[in-house]
């Protein structure tokens, strides 16, 4: 009996998890009660963003911010700042110096706070392009190499074809002890077909 009420138990508790689980929308439409959903839903709207024109902004940021007009640029916006907040009437000043230039420190703050990222992503995505131009490189290195492999079998094996070849020199010189046996042939029979001479009667 008192197993019969503890299997009562552990029914009635899985019923209630299964029941909270569809009451918290983790069930999966196709799967069983006990397997939770892999993705969570976010609480706060995330903006969708495409990656590839974000990527391609930043890097035309970074690459501006490394030129010599940024710098000059920004050097004459600072000092223009500086000197009208100085220089000009108290009552003309928007970031006076009793301040210490509260307003041009948190521009600054906020320019680097969003620089640095921005750097971070254009050099991630540099380095993205440099890893395939190296693996394309290292591609390309390995089929020059087996290209020149192959090409050098094939010379070898020309040169082991052409010692077997008869070359010029050799033709002539072999064309020339035939001629001469020929001639010496021929100087022998006709030394055998001419006929002695008579001996004179006494």
């Amino acid at each position: 009996m008192a197993e019969d009420a503890r299997t009562g138990l552990l029914r009635r508790a899985a019923e209630r998890r299964a029941l909270r689980a569809v009451a918290s929308g983790t069930e999966r439409r196709s799967g069983g009660l006990d397997t939770p959903l892999e993705t969570r839903r976010s609480v706060l709207p995330t903006p969708q963003v495409d990656a590839e024109t974000f990527g391609r902004w930043s890097e035309r940021f970074a690459r501006f911010m490394g030129t010599a007009s940024f710098i000059v640029g920004m050097t004459i916006f600072v000092g223009v700042w500086l000197l009208w907040n100085t220089l000009a009437p108290v009552r003309l000043q928007f970031d006076p110096r009793a301040l210490n230039y509260t307003l041009l420190t948190l521009i600054l703050s906020l320019q680097a706070s969003y620089a640095a990222p921005l750097i971070l992503l254009a050099q991630n995505r540099q380095a993205d392009r440099d890893r395939v131009q190296f693996e394309q490189d290292r591609q390309r290195a390995e089929r020059a190499l087996a290209d020149t492999e192959y090409l050098a079998r094939e010379v070898v094996a020309l040169r082991i074809t052409l010692r077997e070849v008869a070359t010029r020199d050799f033709v002539r010189s072999e064309l020339r002890d035939t001629v001469d046996q020929l001639v010496e042939e021929l100087a022998a029979g006709l030394r055998e077909r001419r006929p002695e001479p008579a001996e004179p009667n006494d």
